[in-house]
């Protein structure tokens, strides 16, 4: 579908995240259509260079920021639509880093597809030395819905401690999809004949206008499933439930209504990988919490605030 905003010569105006200035009027198109404009503070968005994608990223920098959040999106997201855990953070006076991941939003590479899981940990990696080198106040918490919370989990199993970091906020996560082993047996029937099909939208929020405006007026919604990012998870899920247990404690939010991830098996791999994981479970939210109705996440903001208390 076209966009409602120049999405061209946005692309065109990226620079470096350092070296970009005042939001100008691509920006300012982009920012209003998916309400960063109502935050109060000017966002900038900016570029890395990651490999051979170009990682688009934006920030928010409160004028006394007391620490910092990078925050990663879900499979078929991007940062545009996750205004509202952008406004909590910014209500605590944090500092808000969040990345496109490769295939999406405003990123390079082929839509909605990777090669290897391993592509977004050095997605990961390079975003944090840009929040060094752009002096965010530590500690950086990190945030995550679905397959966000999946690269910050693997992040948080394999890599060296980084000392900046603070707590780890998985929304959601994703270990295994719903219905996996069917998933599995539909990949290898098809992957030799498919490289796609066609994305099939689902209600995965409780909130209707986020629905519509996913399912009819988002343009940078990828609109197939790449059988190539089906496989990569195929090689990652492995990966973690074959690690060893971290002494890290990530906060956990879930719905006991998600359709999306296969939850009390992620939720069972996850309090076995890690050290006393902190699990809020709301019986009645959807798979995207980050955009689910507002009683819920009045609900998971205020668990976060308490985990979180003054860090």
């Amino acid at each position: 579908m076209p966009a409602p905003f120049p999405l061209d010569h946005l692309l065109a105006s990226l620079r470096p995240l350092a070296a970009a200035g005042e939001p100008g009027p691509h920006d300012e198109h982009y920012q209003r259509f998916y309400g960063f404009d109502r935050l109060g503070l000017p966002g900038r968005l900016g570029l890395l260079e990651v490999g051979d994608y170009r990682i688009a990223l934006q920030l928010w920098r409160p004028p006394t920021p007391r620490a910092s959040l990078i925050l990663l999106h879900g499979y078929y997201d991007h940062s545009g639509l996750y205004r509202h855990v952008i406004e909590w953070a910014l209500r605590r006076q944090f500092a808000v880093l969040a990345v496109d991941l490769p295939g999406h939003g405003l990123s390079s590479g082929e839509r909605a597809s990777i090669g290897d899981f391993a592509e977004y940990q050095a997605v990961l990696d390079a975003a944090l030395i840009e929040a060094a080198a752009l002096e965010l106040p530590a500690p950086w918490h990190l945030c995550g819905q679905s397959t966000g919370a999946a690269i910050l989990l693997d992040h948080r199993l394999h890599a060296a401690v980084h000392p900046s970091l603070g707590e780890t906020v998985l929304l959601a996560p994703l270990v295994r999809p719903r219905s996996w082993n069917w998933s599995q047996l539909s990949y290898r029937l098809l992957s030799p004949f498919v490289t796609e099909i066609p994305r099939r939208f689902s209600i995965n929020s409780g909130d209707a206008a986020f629905i519509d405006f996913v399912h009819n007026q988002d343009p940078l919604q990828p609109r197939s499933l790449p059988t190539r990012w089906v496989g990569a998870l195929r090689q990652w899920v492995p990966r973690i439930e074959g690690a060893a247990r971290s002494r890290h404690s990530p906060i956990i939010v879930q719905g006991e209504a998600d359709m999306t991830v296969d939850w009390r098996h992620n939720l069972a791999v996850l309090e076995d990988k890690f050290d006393a994981p902190r699990i809020l479970r709301l019986p009645e939210a959807r798979h995207h919490l980050a955009n689910e109705l507002p009683v819920f996440r009045e609900q998971y903001f205020a668990f976060l605030d308490q985990q979180l208390g003054n860090g």
